[in-house]
């Protein structure tokens, strides 16, 4: 089965500096239909102007991972940790009993565009945490956040597991284990799923389907997500 979440009926505020588009509930916007899929509380597609951000503000039992499409943005957080995440970089930040980070574009001429994702951690009071890779995308499903840091991912406090890939009018298949759950978001261009065609900024949550099957229409860019 297939919840389909098209990408006009999102969220969305606009601030000026800040264009933001909310898959689930989050800050003003609130829909009782959309709070979450399984641990998946947040996708935010955003684009910041040049030189504006977040200022410095506070989280906590949170894993978030931030995955740029294009620009650069830098991060700065109450550890130390400062960087610049590009495309073909991913970020995991834990914020565990707390942390505070703050957001910026890195360019003063160019805007920035970027997902960023909340997943509920397994347990409260962790440890705060902040890692960085880059990855290489291609025409598979590359693993990019897991609860055991397999195949060079990201290290997250949950049983999810995350794949990225780039599509270039191939297909790439995908098995859920039995009772597991997945949620699809189309990063650009556009793509069938089990015969279902998602455009960028679609979702899909998906619920005992044991084999997805994902079909690009010329160039696209998807996130999977492996959910308990």
């Amino acid at each position: 089965m297939l919840q389909l979440r098209k990408a006009h009926d999102r969220g969305h505020a606009n601030h000026g500096w800040l264009d933001s588009w909310h898959t689930f509930s989050f800050a003003d916007y609130h829909d009782p239909k959309h709070v979450s899929f399984s641990a998946l509380r947040v996708i935010n597609e955003d684009r910041v102007a040049p030189g504006e951000g977040f200022p410095t503000h506070p989280h906590r039992d949170m894993e978030i991972i931030t995955y740029v499409l294009e620009g650069a943005l830098e991060h700065k957080d109450s550890l130390g940790t400062g960087s610049v995440i590009r495309p073909d970089e991913v970020q995991r930040m834990s914020a565990g009993t707390g942390i505070r980070h703050s957001e910026f574009n890195h360019s003063q001429s160019e805007p920035v565009h970027f997902l960023q994702i909340w997943i509920l951690p397994d347990r409260q009071g962790v440890k705060p945490g902040y890692e960085q890779k880059r990855i290489g995308l291609g025409g598979q499903l590359r693993l990019v956040a897991s609860p055991d840091g397999h195949d060079g991912s990201l290290t997250i406090h949950q049983d999810a597991r995350v794949y990225a890939a780039r599509l270039n009018g191939n297909e790439v298949t995908h098995t859920l284990a039995h009772g597991r759950r997945a949620w699809l978001q189309v990063a650009r261009g556009a793509v069938k799923l089990n015969g279902t065609m998602l455009h960028a900024g679609d979702g899909a949550g998906i619920e005992n389907e044991p084999t997805l099957s994902l079909t690009a229409e010329g160039s696209a860019e998807v996130l999977l997500f492996d959910l308990p």
